[in-house]
């Protein structure tokens, strides 16, 4: 199954369906932030660089799978170690089960890119993490397939979203404009590319 066919009926996982952590678990979260910072990298990275205060949420729908979730994964200023987890649960590589760790700052990115829409439907998730071997089969089924050998995919530094309330062409422009990384659109496939690699676009 290619990333851009999405099922008709989805496959059954247990579902993480509404799921948004309670100030209790936010504040465990908090305490536990420095050990986890060891276990993820990429948060002490990306926490270095965020201002204090506030909180940031996001909601996805993961087509392949029907699995949703909801979740506070910013707040007082860091970000929250389960949240993170749970995120990087939902944004595996569907097709073997591996998890990775995601990047902090991609999160930060389809933030910005939901009030820039002003959508009020969670992102609908096509592909996230990716595996090796995940990204090896993809590419060897069409030599036109566009899969890159290096993909961010595999790095937790890229997805392939749509909103359900936001055109297209709307979606790959305000990616377009905060200039955060890369954006690809695939108007057949019916999805934006975004990634936090170097700004570009095709």
């Amino acid at each position: 199954m290619c990333d851009s066919c999405i099922p008709s009926t989805p496959e059954r996982h247990e579902p993480a369906s509404g799921l948004i952590l309670p100030a209790r678990r936010r504040l465990l979260g908090a305490l536990a932030a420095a050990p986890l910072a060891l276990a993820l990298p990429g948060l002490a990275r990306a926490g270095k660089a965020q201002p204090s205060g506030g909180f940031r949420a996001l909601e996805f729908l993961h087509l392949h799978t029907g699995e949703r979730l909801k979740v506070e994964y910013f707040s007082a200023g860091q970000y929250v170690p389960d949240a993170l987890q749970a995120v990087n649960h939902l944004l595996r590589d569907f097709r073997t089960g591996d998890v990775a760790e995601m990047d902090p700052g991609l999160l930060d990115l389809l933030h910005r890119l939901h009030e820039t829409t002003g959508s009020q439907q969670p992102f609908q998730i096509i592909s996230a993490y990716r595996s090796p071997q995940t990204n090896e089969m993809l590419r060897g089924r069409n030599a036109r397939s566009g899969v890159a050998t290096t993909s961010l995919h595999m790095r937790g530094q890229a997805m392939d979203i749509r909103l359900g309330d936001v055109a297209l062409t709307d979606l790959r422009d305000a990616a377009l404009s905060l200039q955060a990384g890369g954006v690809g659109y695939y108007a057949k496939s019916n999805f934006v590319h975004v990634d936090t690699g170097r700004v570009r676009s095709w």
